[in-house]
């Protein structure tokens, strides 16, 4: 763009926003382990109406973890991890879900649904975005597949929760 002019303001705060696929990718491997371990911490606490779900949410988030690890280290792709993009915008809420919420030991189903439909939602949108910002390639491919499965798991969430709801609750 014209306005991004070398010295001018504007083009620092571009500069700065922009980030190595490496940097997002660390972030986002954060993000699947912190989600897998949330999970799994939860099962023995939840409902048995919902507990085949918590686990399976972090089995899901186990491969989602082990995809972007296999990535990280796979030599045929560290040029594209050099590539720098711009930050998405929901780059933010997607950091937010790296902090985990305190549910006590007897969580609610309707709280544990709200905040899986929540992450699913933040992960879905950044790697969707991140997919738009990166070239064709096998980075490029995981974060398409990512943010399909996201979407997948969002929208059998929103399922569960719209039957848990409208069925009086646990």
């Amino acid at each position: 763009m014209t306005d991004k002019i070398e010295g001018h303001s504007e083009a620092f705060v571009y500069i700065r926003s922009m980030k190595t696929l490496r940097e997002i990718l660390e972030v986002a491997t954060t993000f699947e382990k912190t989600a897998r371990d949330f999970y799994r911490d939860l099962i023995p606490k939840v409902s048995k109406n919902i507990r085949y779900l918590v686990e399976e949410l972090a089995e899901e988030e186990q491969e989602h973890f082990d995809l972007f690890a296999e990535l990280l280290s796979h030599p045929q792709v560290e040029d594209e991890l050099k590539q720098r993009i711009q930050v998405p915008l929901e780059d933010h809420k997607f950091s937010d879900y790296v902090h985990l919420p305190s549910m006590g030991d007897f969580p609610d189903d309707q709280e544990i649904l709200q905040y899986a439909m929540g992450r699913e939602d933040a992960a879905m949108k950044q790697y969707r975005e991140l997919a738009d910002e990166t070239e064709p390639g096998e980075v490029h491919d995981l974060l398409v597949f990512l943010a399909n499965e996201e979407t997948k798991h969002k929208r059998e969430l929103e399922a569960i929760y719209y039957e848990l709801i409208n069925s009086g609750g646990p």
